[in-house]
């Protein structure tokens, strides 16, 4: 039986190769396992010996690559420090030029050097100046460095090229009082003045130095632990080679002892797929011992298959279900028989990551064969036992529970738990229903042939218990059902009566069953459709605002750009026709907005159930030409003709400002998805008992598979054309809820491509009570 090694490997071949006459199991376990170490360093003496050289080797790789790593770290700290100081000076310049006065006046350029020294990235080491023409310092932060009133070219030495050329320069190392810094000089516009930003170089490097202190300290505590542990190393080694030889004697002396108690010694290293036996193993299998590791599959090999899967049990091993083995299975011996083994193994650190069981095998071949004809035996008298028609049940010679039948357990109520073996027969008689009468016999056959009762069960049954003593001084009872013998032809039929009457119940009882059967099924039939209901108004809400996002962020991030840029002048002062351009981009991206928003929140007033609704009577025809004139500017942007139909003479009863938004509410969608020079036609008619307003055009339709979810709150039907069109898709949601809310309805007629017919009824007829949006 080939099995593929859970552990990577090769199984279920060593084992059958041995028994078609190999004379060992050569390629198996070994007797005695070195230790790994000990190989380690007597295989590969060429190993140990370059220890100390790839340490060395790994130490020198780690310095190397720390250095350029703190290398590159200080042109990164030099160029932001560069940068800072040239930005610094350009603005303070930028400042200047704006402002030609400021130079002149002390305070104001004062307070521009500390404002601009708050704002930019610098710290306390940093020295902003503004000079005049001539290079004298008229203004200086900090005001500590005394620097004011003193020519700046003469204060610095080595940076002529930055008074010449100013910003053209770039940042130069100059030394000021035997000190090196960094400068930067950005001259105003006329060379009416300049401005100055500098910051000694100790003051830039003072956090790299540190961290090149603590890089150094690192590299010596390693290399010194690094040191120690290879010194370690071979002073350990040297001691295990002792301890290893100590090891041995003790083991082969285990050994020996576990030979002549036919048991054996095991060993698994689950991750690995290996496992040890020792030389008992072998002996009580008929096999010879070898010098290597088995693998998991040639043990499994010899398993029996009726016995456990090993690859099941190593699974449940490695996912920490169990952390111990005891199992009794048979093993395939050399010269082809079963034995049977028992094996008792534990983990021997269950928070290890790799896991090692180690345990012992015994050979429970006899003891197995006793038990099971024991077994056999047993099996075949509580069979035959259970199968009778009596109750029988028998006593030790201390009256307590040896065995019973379910037949006597339902005679006298008892349960599984009451009936264990070794239960004393004054309990369990306690714990027995009463009986309703209860009568002893006589007995023929004097003592020896024991004791008769005639007892009635308190269901009505007879019975006739016969006990008798057993030789050990036990006790036996059986019990034989005697009611039909009892039974008189007059209780027969008062039985079948009363049988008759609990089938009527029982008839009763089903069909009352039945009816609350169909009434679950009702009942789960709603829940189902509510909850596909609440599910599909889940998926849309999240699909809308997935959906707005886009539509929410988009004007939000003009509004936001477009003030910075104000914000900044970066283009010039404010007046200038750009900024008048976004001024009106602004304006446009927040009443967007705000619609958006409006949108959002009239749907959400009305799922809450908090829109109101006041009814009036209202003359229709001046409110639909207020309503076209609205969107007449749309639709003549895109040369759309807008047709009225309307009877001068049209009243409802309705909510004014709730019909005004379903208008306009629809045309905006009409002039929205009709191209250019289109058509739009609005009709309305009166019927018997309700108002039909019509709105038709021909723009780019629906498709007919989204005909079904259009309108729903918080659903947007997107086609090849609508996508270009922004909103936030609740226009028609909240007209066929307006609409709903006052008794009427909206449907929507739409070909792809053609154009979209949308018509709302409301009822005229005058409400007898307010009308409030349900929740």
């Amino acid at each position: 039986m080939a099995k593929a090694d859970a552990w990577g490997a090769p199984g279920g071949t060593g084992f059958e190769q041995r028994e078609a006459g190999s004379d060992g199991l050569a390629g198996n376990a070994r007797l005695i396992a070195e230790p790994a170490y000990r190989r380690l360093l007597a295989a590969e003496p060429l190993l140990r010996r370059s220890i100390p050289a790839l340490i060395i080797i790994f130490l020198i790789v780690i310095a190397a690559l720390r250095f350029l790593s703190l290398m590159h770290e200080r042109d990164d700290v030099e160029r932001d420090a560069k940068a800072i100081l040239s930005l610094a000076a350009g603005q303070l310049a930028s400042s200047i030029s704006v402002d030609a006065n400021m130079a002149s006046t002390p305070g104001a350029t004062q307070d521009l050097l500390e404002g601009i020294s708050r704002q930019g990235a610098m710290g306390r080491s940093h020295v902003l100046a503004v000079t005049d023409s001539a290079f004298k310092i008229v203004a200086v932060t900090p005001q500590s460095t005394g620097w004011e009133g003193r020519s700046l070219d003469a204060i610095t030495q080595g940076g002529q090229p930055l008074f010449m050329f100013g910003d053209r320069a770039g940042v130069m190392e100059v030394s000021i009082g035997g000190q090196d810094w960094y400068a930067a000089v950005s001259l105003a516009n006329g060379r009416n003045g300049a401005a100055a930003a500098l910051v000694p170089q100790d003051a830039v490097f003072d956090t790299w130095r540190k961290t090149v202190s603590l890089n150094v300290t690192l590299f010596v505590l390693t290399a010194g632990v690094l040191i120690i542990v290879l010194y370690a190393y071979f002073g350990q080694a040297a001691r295990a080679q002792t301890a290893d030889r100590i090891y041995l004697e003790a083991h082969q002396r285990i050994d020996m002892a576990l030979v002549r108690g036919r048991c054996g010694l095991w060993d698994w290293d689950m991750v690995r797929g290996k496992m040890y036996w020792s030389r008992s193993m072998y002996d009580m299998l008929g096999y010879e011992p070898c010098d290597t590791m088995l693998s998991f599959g040639e043990v499994d090999g010899i398993i029996h298959p009726e016995d456990g899967d090993l690859f099941q049990l190593a699974n449940r091993i490695v996912a920490r279900e169990i952390d111990h083995i005891d199992q009794v299975f048979r093993m395939r011996h050399a010269d082809g028989q079963w034995v049977w083994m028992r094996a008792r193994a534990q983990v021997i650190d269950p928070e290890a990551p790799e896991i090692q069981l180690i345990g012992i095998a015994v050979d429970v071949t006899e003891q197995r064969h006793l038990a099971l004809r024991s077994e056999a035996a047993d099996l075949r008298l509580r069979t035959a036992i259970e199968n009778i028609n009596e109750s029988f049940v028998l006593w030790d010679s201390a009256q307590r529970l040896i065995m019973c039948n379910s037949k006597y357990q339902q005679d006298n109520g008892l349960s599984d738990r009451d009936v264990m073996p070794g239960a004393s027969r004054a309990v369990l008689e306690d714990r027995m229903l009463a009986f309703a009468s209860e009568r002893r016999l006589a007995n023929t056959n004097g003592q020896q042939g024991g004791v008769t009762f005639e007892r009635q069960l308190a269901d009505g049954r007879w019975l006739q218990v016969n006990e008798l003593r057993t030789r050990d001084g036990g006790t036996v009872s059986v019990g034989s059902d005697i009611t039909q013998i009892k039974l008189h032809q007059e209780k027969l039929v008062d039985s079948e009566r009363r049988l008759m009457a609990t089938i009527h119940d029982l008839s009763l009882a089903r069909r009352a069953e039945e009816e609350r059967s169909r009434e679950l099924v009702e009942l789960n039939h709603k829940y189902m459709k509510e909850t596909e209901r609440a599910e599909a108004a889940n998926r849309a809400k999240s699909e809308f605002l997935a959906n707005m996002s886009h539509e929410l962020r988009t004007p939000l991030n003009a509004i936001i750009g477009f003030s910075e840029l104000m914000e900044q002048a970066l283009f010039g002062p404010l007046g200038s026709p750009r900024y008048e351009e976004y001024a009106t981009d602004i304006n446009g991206s927040g009443k967007y907005l705000l619609g958006v928003i409006n949108d959002i929140l009239d749907m959400s007033k009305i799922e809450a159930g908090q829109f109101s609704m006041d009814q009036e009577e209202i003359d229709l025809c001046p409110l639909m030409r207020e309503t076209v004139r609205v969107i007449s500017l749309q639709a003549a942007e895109k040369s759309i003709t807008v047709e009225t139909r309307i009877p001068d003479s049209l009243t409802l009863f309705a909510d004014r400002r709730a019909i005004k938004q379903i208008i306009i509410n629809l045309l905006s969608n009409a002039v929205k998805f009709t191209g250019q020079g289109g058509r739009i036609a609005v009709r309305a008619r009166n019927t018997s008992s309700a108002l039909v307003l019509t709105i038709e055009d021909n723009g780019c339709g629906i498709p007919k598979e989204a005909l079904s979810k259009l309108g729903r709150p918080f659903e947007q039907v997107q086609n090849q054309f609508s996508k270009s069109h922004a909103g936030s898709g609740l226009g028609l949601a909240i007209s066929r809820s307006l609409a709903e809310l006052q008794g009427g309805a909206l449907k929507i007629r739409s070909t792809e491509g053609t154009g979209t017919i949308v018509s709302v009824r409301i009822p005229t007829r005058k409400p007898t009570q307010p009308v409030r949006a349900a929740a």
